[in-house]
């Protein structure tokens, strides 16, 4: 395996920014960028779109999926960016079986700035303050020593810029 390669979770709840700071770490480190959301079942995806937040079990196979990802990307030696809730330290310990090295960056805010965030948005699944609160409920915030904390109040090329050097210094 490549030693420079990066194995990276960008993390928070919806509306804190996961994707579009995920694409430009992913940018920024000349690695790929996947959206988590992406691989959810069908079912998980119809849902949340009833409003109705997921169990651990409907994302046991979901986060397997992330972290068989991570393994693959790891074993061609290539970096990876995963834009990914991963609301608790569990959810975040499976994705370690496919990377232990992970790296994560925690994106976070208040609860009105996210919920603008969601409001401002056009086709997605999620729906709305009830799942935003399922979320925040469910959060496990991360501490200093598990990630890289950012506030999404922050320009977007700010919190990059500081995540890579971080990256750059370990």
């Amino acid at each position: 395996m490549h030693t420079d390669a990066k194995s990276i979770l960008v993390m928070g709840v919806s509306g804190s920014g996961k994707s579009h700071i995920g694409r430009q770490v992913a940018a920024a480190i000349d690695a790929t960028f996947i959206d988590a959301d992406d691989y959810h079942s069908a079912a998980n995806v119809a849902k949340m779109a009833r409003g109705e937040p997921l169990t651990d079990d409907d994302r046991a196979a979901w986060l397997q999926v992330l972290a068989d990802l991570y393994r693959r990307y790891r074993t061609a030696g290539q970096s990876l960016v995963i834009g990914c809730s991963a609301l608790k330290r569990r959810y975040r310990d499976r994705l370690r079986q496919g990377a232990p090295d992970l790296q994560i960056l925690y994106l976070h805010g208040s609860r009105n700035l996210l919920l603008q965030r969601l409001d401002n948005r056009d086709d997605h699944f999620f729906a709305g303050a009830h799942m935003l609160d399922s979320q925040l409920a469910t959060l496990e915030v991360p501490d200093e020593t598990e990630a890289f904390r950012c506030n999404v109040r922050s320009p977007p090329r700010e919190i990059v810029e500081a995540f890579t050097a971080r990256l750059r210094s370990t």
